[in-house]
């Protein structure tokens, strides 16, 4: 018997296996697939070397280079993948850590099965992450109707494509293909992209993005797919786009399905697994961890809900503080946000201060040429900052200064009052600090 299970070898999984055993617990780690989970082999990892290559294909467009050679680009991609998936491994052979591959079932509250041979633990945690949603439309079984698992593996920029969903997935793919040279068409139900971000920050995004060339349709229903043409509703009426390649990137869905949780009495239902802010499932010695339990779908947060759960097992407290969670999306120009936004302060009634920096009044932007950007700032009426939401060149790192401050409680007076260096981009915070 060992102190722990984890079933799912995601950032999640292994990183929460790696801090186990450090504190001294015997880890029995199962996979079925490959090490490192969706995010690093069809998700975060392969997604963002693409967005590199993409910047780097506008920089040569700029340049008067109009051709790429996607082959050595998807190469490039493979070859990271393949080189952090070694490391987890590697790591995943460390010290009081057993890696199985294979498919895991719950047999009972502390017994899974794999391979054929049983396992039993103390304790467990299920990381099993998601996959991707697929809506009940007419035709969506096509060969050229895709999810992004299927667009990161494709051999050939498609001449046209059309992304059904304007959400994290679906605004980077079009970001990054329109910058390969497809002709992008986005279809997006809400009338906004991006939902979670503030609604101020999406606009402005989503209208960069369309002055790049990537054609919009807001408030809009795919109806039926036929053949190389997308039929969707507008305003009420029947339009149509023709795509070579249709990517479906209508959200994700927790892997629930063939865990045996029946068998331990785990409560889930198809959003994902209950749990509480200790990560615990109904059952006290189980936990579930990321996109499995549906609280918040980000490759970190499953980490550091991972690292919580393995503190309640060990008994120790933690100043882990899971309600402040930065997220970014790697369009170009990139968006990131931490906190509260100015809609869902007005939305709870929360009385907040809002100013903007624009990133055209900053040096570094300028000499970057990178002035098109915008940093909304948000505090509490005692002047303690309660969000931030960036669009802009390097957003992510400008809201990960923010999310820092946030989790010390950091006010308004505080911020404006830390030297940045000069020139950098970190200085339009500052200086939205100070015009409050």
């Amino acid at each position: 018997m060992s102190d722990l299970i984890i079933i799912g070898s995601g950032p999640g999984g292994y990183r929460t296996a790696e801090y186990a055993a450090r504190k001294g617990l015997s880890v029995t780690i199962f996979e079925e697939k490959e090490a490192g989970g969706t995010c690093l082999n069809c998700g975060c990892i392969p997604t963002k070397a693409l967005c590199h290559e993409a910047e780097v294909a506008d920089m040569l467009k700029e340049a008067g280079v109009t051709t790429i050679d996607y082959s050595a680009i998807k190469a490039r991609k493979e070859l990271v993948i393949a080189q952090l998936r070694g490391g987890v491994e590697t790591l995943l052979g460390g010290n009081n850590i057993s890696f199985v591959r294979g498919h895991a079932t719950l047999e009972d509250t502390q017994t899974v099965r794999a391979n054929g041979e049983t396992y039993t633990a103390k304790n467990m945690i299920i990381a099993t992450g998601s996959h991707a949603k697929r809506l009940p439309i007419e035709g969506i079984d096509q060969e050229n109707v895709m999810t992004s698992t299927e667009l990161l593996d494709i051999n050939e920029v498609p001449r046209r494509l059309c992304i059904v969903g304007a959400g994290v997935i679906g605004m980077e793919m079009a970001s990054v293909f329109n910058s390969f040279g497809s002709e992008v068409t986005v279809i997006e139900f809400l009338k906004e992209c991006l939902p979670m971000l503030d609604s101020d920050i999406a606009k402005r995004l989503r209208q960069t993005i369309s002055k790049r060339g990537v054609n919009f349709f807001m408030q809009s229903g795919v109806k039926r797919i036929n053949g190389k043409t997308v039929f969707f509703e507008r305003k009420g009426k029947e339009e149509q786009v023709e795509a070579d390649v249709i990517l479906i990137a209508t959200g994700r869905g927790a892997n629930v399905d063939g865990l045996g949780l029946e068998n331990a009495g785990v409560a889930f239902s198809p959003k994902g697994i209950d749990v509480n802010d200790m990560m615990q499932t109904n059952i006290p010695n189980i936990y579930a961890i990321g996109d499995v339990n549906a609280r918040m779908m980000l490759a970190h947060a499953a980490t550091f809900q991972g690292f919580r759960a393995v503190n309640h097992i060990l008994g120790c407290e933690d100043q882990i503080n899971l309600d402040i969670m930065p997220s970014a999306i790697f369009t170009k120009p990139e968006a990131a946000s931490v906190g509260l936004s100015e809609d869902q302060c007005k939305e709870k009634g929360i009385p907040f201060i809002s100013k903007k920096g624009f990133f055209r009044a900053n040096g570094k932007a300028l000499a970057m040429n990178e002035t098109d950007g915008l940093l909304k700032l948000i505090a509490a009426e005692d002047g303690k900052i309660i969000g931030c939401h960036v669009f802009g060149a390097h957003a992510a790192d400008i809201v990960q200064e923010v999310s820092a401050l946030m989790c010390k409680d950091t006010s308004i007076q505080e911020l404006a009052q830390m030297v940045h260096i000069h020139p950098t981009l970190g200085e339009i915070l500052q200086d939205t600090a100070l015009s409050f």
